[in-house]
């Protein structure tokens, strides 16, 4: 705590000296009746009247000050509440007696949180606002706000005090307004298309669906380690073994990997599966929800995005091993050898390693040569099944899977497969994964029996895909990093910080 500070221990003695003279700084008596938004829309016909005002009309309105002149016999604000701005006329004469002079110009500031009583009326410069008849204080702030702040510039503030960034930035409040939307919006989309919204474990005995290393945790009362959540897929679909055929899950998931500006160790995901579907189908529901969320967001079906504009009018879909060449300019002959692509690879200075195979290696031409460029939504499909450890083999060629990944503005927003429904393909696709955590991946799947004992009951023909909340803000919203639509995103201790810079 900064109580030390001088400018906090002005603002400290203040909120004292207004408890002696008899006003509590911070009261809980709001008596506010509108928003500001709410009064500035209904105010709107103040500008016809005659003399520009109506003092029959009365509101209370509350909000933070953002701004304050004080002058000689009336003074204005700027007070904003989470809809809106206001100016507040406040006059002397209109307040009770020595009001104006001992405590407003005294005690309040910037920072402060105020109700206010009045009327509305447009200043002789066109302004609507409203003439203060009564003002109180609510909440005193001991803390300044920064001067010429301009919405907390300084990422490291705007992230480790997001409250101070929503204090000064309007538009960061939209960012999570939207991001609120869009995960209200998902939900009700998938309600109304008859899916079940469900519940899954956030500990787990066994991490599971994903190629991702884990967190640890421990249970006191069991005396077992747990790993926190990196999918919920495995128990999505014991439920659709269970007999549900539609189920969704809005989930939180956690994965102790790297941090960059796509990747949080947290994240946000809608996972969703659909019995008797295939992933073809799973392609045609992504296109309704993304004009399910363009309409009711009242987005353009060309949306900027940094120096790009994505086409929305333009979903496309290009098998894996195509994109290679169509896209990413990989020589054909290259693509299905194993040793071509090594040699490749390292032509372009990039590190190969040397245990992995060629479906392993195609992923990596792709990542390197292809995703980036993916610039309009593209459905890239017909993925290698040595990395798709969960994804139903193709029946016309078993070495691919029936899956697909949608890239928008060149980053991976969703991931689906017909699913795996063939417990013995399964159990043999878990052992290969064991074997490669035993050489040292330490992403690659564990041997869940509890799910193959699932599967060997039978699970019915089923779609299933996950598409990334955060990263599907971000392009929604212009945003390049996913600190910014992160409200609390994770950041290093400020003193292991300190410690390498003295390093």
């Amino acid at each position: 705590m900064a109580f030390e500070n001088k400018y906090v221990q002005q603002r400290i003695e203040k909120a004292q000296l207004l408890k002696e003279a008899g006003f509590n700084p911070y009261s809980n008596d709001s008596q506010r009746n509108t928003t500001i938004e709410k009064y500035l829309n209904v105010n709107e016909d103040i500008e016809n009247k005659e003399n520009k005002r109506d003092e029959n009309r009365h509101y209370i309105v509350s909000g933070r000050i953002k701004l304050l002149r004080i002058m000689g016999k009336a003074s204005f604000v700027k007070i904003e509440d989470e809809s809106g701005m206001l100016q507040v006329y406040v006059a002397r004469d209109n307040l009770p007696q020595d009001f104006y002079n001992t405590i407003f110009k005294k005690h309040i500031e910037v920072g402060d949180i105020i109700e206010v009583e009045g009327y509305p009326f447009i200043t002789g410069k066109g302004e609507l606002s409203i003439h203060a008849t009564a003002l109180k204080l609510l909440t005193k702030a001991i803390a300044p706000l920064p001067e010429k702040f301009h919405g907390v510039t300084d990422k490291e503030i705007r992230y480790r005090k997001r409250y101070l960034d929503l204090i000064m930035n309007a538009e960061v409040r939209k960012t999570f307004q939207t991001r609120s939307k869009v995960i209200s919006l998902t939900r009700r989309f998938f309600e109304d298309k008859g899916f079940l919204e469900v519940e899954t474990p956030m500990m787990h005995p066994i991490p599971g669906g994903a190629n991702a290393k884990p967190f640890v945790t421990h249970h006191n009362a069991l005396s077992i380690d747990r790993y926190l959540r990196i999918a919920p897929e495995l128990y999505l679909k014991r439920l659709i073994v269970g007999g549900f055929e539609a189920v969704f899950e809005i989930n939180r998931n956690f994965r102790n990997e790297g941090m960059d500006a796509t990747h949080n160790p947290e994240f946000t995901s809608i996972e969703f599966y659909w019995a008797y579907k295939t992933y073809k189908d799973l392609i045609e529901i992504t296109k309704e929800y993304f004009q399910y969320l363009f309409e009711h967001l009242d987005l353009p079906s060309r949306l900027p995005y940094g120096e790009l504009e994505v086409n929305f009018n333009n979903f496309m879909e290009i098998p894996l091993i195509e994109s290679l060449t169509s896209v990413g300019g990989v020589p054909a002959e290259v693509t299905n050898d194993k040793e071509k692509i090594i040699n490749f690879l390292k032509s372009k200075n990039i590190t190969v390693k040397p245990k992995l195979n060629l479906g392993q290696l195609q992923g990596e031409l792709f990542d390197e040569f292809v995703e980036e460029k993916l610039i309009d939504p593209t459905f890239i499909t017909e993925y290698p099944v040595e990395i798709s450890p969960l994804a139903r083999r193709s029946d016309d060629n078993p070495a691919i899977t029936e899956r697909f990944e949608l890239f928008i503005a060149g980053r991976e927003i969703a991931n689906a497969f017909s699913e795996l429904n063939d417990p013995i393909d399964q159990y043999e696709r878990f052992k290969g994964q064991v074997d490669a955590k035993d050489a040292g991946d330490d992403e690659a799947h564990e041997m869940d029996e509890d799910f193959i004992d699932a599967l060997s009951y039978g699970m019915a023909p089923t779609a299933g895909q996950g598409i990334g909340i955060d990263r599907l803000v971000m392009l929604l919203t212009n945003e390049h990093s996913i600190r910014d639509v992160l409200l609390f995103p994770a950041m290093k201790p400020i003193s292991n910080e300190k410690e390498e810079e003295e390093k």
